[in-house]
């Protein structure tokens, strides 16, 4: 499961003010759960970032987003952000805060 270490890494450093944090390795790559939740994952080219519904069509209209499709299914709530769109702090940390903002709502899946 290649993953772009560089970008696991200043997901961790943005995260390492967050209590609660867990790695995974999953979906090809680097899975970063907060508070039991999948909050982020980082593959070789691209962010997966759990925003939440209500933000979800706002979200495909920002440089570099994707919707996540499932088994030919629009997973509303889930998008893909290329790394090469988030190479500023700004873009970068308006995912992370996003993802986050998000996680406090998400619910935990049932083990």
């Amino acid at each position: 499961m290649p993953y772009n270490e560089k970008m696991a890494n200043r997901i961790r450093e943005a995260l390492a003010v967050v209590k609660m944090v867990e790695e995974k390795k999953m979906f090809r790559g680097m899975t970063f759960m907060v508070n039991g939740k999948m909050c982020i994952s980082v593959n070789d080219k691209e962010m997966m970032c759990r925003i939440g519904p209500d933000a979800f069509e706002d979200a495909l209209e920002k440089n570099g987003c994707r919707p996540m499709i499932h088994n030919g299914k629009t997973m509303k709530g889930f998008v893909f952000v290329d790394i090469e769109s988030v190479k500023s702090k700004k873009d970068f940390d308006f995912w992370i805060n996003l993802s986050l903002a998000f996680n406090k709502k998400a619910k935990a899946t049932k083990k």
